[in-house]
């Protein structure tokens, strides 16, 4: 699956955790724009990890802060799995 495809399935995910509706770039931050606290960021990468079949490690998560980061990990993990 290409960036685009990825990016495209993980955007139908965050919609329910996005309340604000806020618009997402490669720069969005998950603290910051969208305003996650750590309980939404547990539960979102829960969803994604899920819908993926991959898992996220805590030494990831806590390098990812951007939108575009996030879509390039799991674009890495799913071409590793």
């Amino acid at each position: 699956m290409d960036r685009a495809a990825t990016e495209a399935r993980i955007a139908t995910l965050v919609t329910p955790f996005n309340k604000k509706g806020a618009v997402i770039t490669d720069a969005s931050t998950f603290a910051g724009d969208l305003e996650f606290d750590s309980l939404t960021v547990m539960d979102f990468v829960a969803a994604i990890e899920d819908e993926f079949d991959i898992i996220i490690s805590m030494n990831q998560q806590a390098e990812i802060e951007t939108w575009g980061q996030l879509v390039d990990a799991v674009v890495k993990l799913t071409h590793t799995a």
